[in-house]
């Protein structure tokens, strides 16, 4: 297997005093007399750029891979404009992270863009980068791969259902198998039905293939960061398809034009962005 491998300082007030015959006060009146009140302070928002991530013994782990939205060997190219909510990393250098028009921070250890809600990390930016980028793919994205492996098949019809189309199927969580690749038809839906605590691990010979407008859908509390689809092939959504859930891909992703996902995408080569959104599973109510 290939190694895969985020005081207000108040403007000083100019209190005025009159010089006439008597010293302004300090209230405020309704007629304009008085000094305005300050204007309150909004916090920034801050988003959480890492999400949830699975937990329970029936989780694939992904350790510090899951500090990523997406996370790349080779590659991250993107035609605007995008819409990724967490952070994106490469485990290769930024010449090859392409389309975001990123801003190197003054700590060299990361870049912004204005289509990513959170941080973007190469392999050649500054200290610690290098070393966690390193961490998460060829350590921990690795030991994800082998753990979903690992998985043992549920007992009951979980090998090669829908002889891999899996379009308008209602899987309930466990271990299932393929060995081929998997496809829902255009405008199809796959539903995962199940709890906030289910887990579901797809293990998949082939690649995946979602058709224009095909839609994985959660239904019964199914989070998308219980759900992962581990491919030893190509991930391809086409235009305006919905995949929710964490990709393994053993080679590429391909999203193409108004695609988008609700989960991560991890791939051992490139993730290819075509105008689209990646959100990373939204992070517990505080």
């Amino acid at each position: 297997m290939n190694a895969f491998q985020i005081n207000y300082r108040r403007p000083a007030w100019l209190l005025a005093f009159a010089l006439s015959a008597f010293v302004a006060g300090c209230g405020s009146s309704d007629d304009g007399g008085g000094t305005a009140a300050a204007p309150p302070v909004v916090p920034p928002v801050v988003v959480d750029p890492v999400g949830a991530v699975c937990a329970g013994a029936d989780c694939v782990p992904l350790g510090t891979a899951g500090n990523y939205v997406i996370l790349a060997m080779s590659g991250v190219t993107n035609v605007p404009t995008s819409a990724i909510t967490g952070n994106i990393g490469l485990a290769s250098t930024a010449t090859n992270m392409t389309g975001f028009s990123e801003t190197l921070d003054a700590s060299g250890a990361f870049s912004t863009s204005p289509q990513v809600t959170g941080k973007l990390y190469a392999f050649d930016y500054a200290a610690p980068t290098p070393a966690d980028l390193t961490t998460a793919t060829a350590t921990d994205a690795t030991a994800a791969f082998i753990s979903a492996d690992n998985k043992v098949l549920s007992v009951g019809d979980y090998t090669n259902v829908g002889a891999g189309n899996l379009t308008g199927l209602t899987l309930p969580a466990g271990v299932y198998e393929w060995s081929t690749g998997v496809a829902v038809d255009a405008a199809g839906t796959v539903t995962l039905a199940g709890s906030a605590t289910d887990v579901w691990v797809f293990k998949i010979s082939g690649g995946i293939t979602m058709n224009p407008g095909a839609t994985v859908t959660l239904t019964n509390g199914a989070l998308p960061q219980n759900v992962f689809w581990r491919t030893a092939g190509v991930a391809a959504l086409d235009t305006t398809a919905n995949l929710k859930g964490i990709v393994l891909s053993g080679s590429s992703v391909t999203l193409a034009s108004g695609a988008t996902v609700d989960g991560r995408l991890l791939a051992s080569s490139a993730v290819t962005l075509i105008a689209n959104t990646v959100t990373r599973p939204a992070p517990p109510a505080p």
